[in-house]
C-alpha cells in the first residue's frame, strides 16, 4: 500500500512522484523541463540525493535518498535557501513544497493560468529493499516507452538513463552507485531493454 503522506526522514530512500491536475500538463515545451530540473536541483539537491528520474508531459518520477542529519544541519546553517529553519523538523516537506509551488507559479505566469498544477499532496513512498530499487529503477526509465513516447529509454531526453549510460557526463545523478547495483554498466543497459512487466514491477 502507498503511504502518500510518509513522513520524510534522513538516511531514507524514497520513490518520489506526481502528476498534473485533471488533463493538464506540466511541461508543454522543451524549456519547461529544463527549467524544472533547475529548480529541482535548487531546492532538492540540498536536502536530497538523487538516484534517478523521469518527466513525463503530465507527470513524474524521483528516486531520492534523503541527506544525513549532518548534513542537512550543515545546510540549513550555511545553504542559501535553507535559511531561516533552526531545526529539521518541517525541512524536508517544506523544501518540497517550495520546488512545486516555485515552478507553478512560472508556468501560470508564461501559461496565463491559475490554480494549482499538481495534485495535492505530492506522492512519496519509502523504499527499503535494494532489490525492489533496482527493478523501480527500470520502471522509472521505461516510463517514455510505455506511453509510446520512445522505442526506447536512451531515446527520451528528459530522463537520468542517458546522462547514466554516458561515462563521460558529470551531473547530479549518483551513477554509480546505480550502476553498482546492476553489475556493470553493460548488465544496466542490457535490463533496460525489457519492458518493466518482465521483471513483474509494472503496478508500481
Amino acid at each position: 500500500m502507498i503511504d502518500n503522506k510518509a513522513i520524510l526522514i534522513p538516511d531514507a530512500t524514497y520513490h518520489i512522484y506526481n502528476r498534473a491536475n485533471g488533463n493538464e500538463i506540466l511541461f508543454a515545451v522543451d524549456e519547461n523541463y529544463r527549467f524544472f530540473i533547475e529548480k529541482y536541483k535548487y531546492y532538492i539537491s540540498p536536502i536530497a540525493d538523487t538516484y534517478c528520474y523521469c518527466l513525463m508531459p503530465n507527470h513524474f518520477h524521483f528516486l531520492i535518498r534523503i541527506k544525513s542529519e549532518k548534513e542537512l544541519e550543515k545546510h540549513i546553517k550555511t545553504g542559501s535557501n535553507l535559511t531561516g529553519f533552526q531545526n529539521l523538523s518541517g525541512l524536508l516537506a517544506k523544501q518540497f513544497s517550495n520546488f512545486f509551488n516555485s515552478y507553478s507559479k512560472a508556468i501560470n505566469k508564461q501559461q496565463n493560468r491559475k490554480g494549482s498544477l499538481f495534485i495535492r499532496p505530492f506522492k512519496r513512498k519509502r523504499i527499503t529493499d535494494e532489490k525492489y530499487m533496482q527493478k523501480l529503477i527500470h520502471y522509472i526509465h521505461y516510463n517514455p516507452v510505455n506511453a509510446g513516447l520512445a522505442d526506447r529509454p536512451e531515446e527520451w531526453q528528459h530522463s537520468s538513463f542517458k546522462d547514466i549510460i554516458n561515462e563521460s557526463r558529470t551531473g547530479f545523478i549518483l551513477k554509480d552507485e546505480i550502476i553498482s547495483w546492476f553489475d556493470d554498466r553493460e548488465n544496466f543497459i542490457y535490463c533496460h531493454r525489457f519492458p518493466p512487466k518482465e521483471t513483474g514491477i509494472e503496478n508500481i
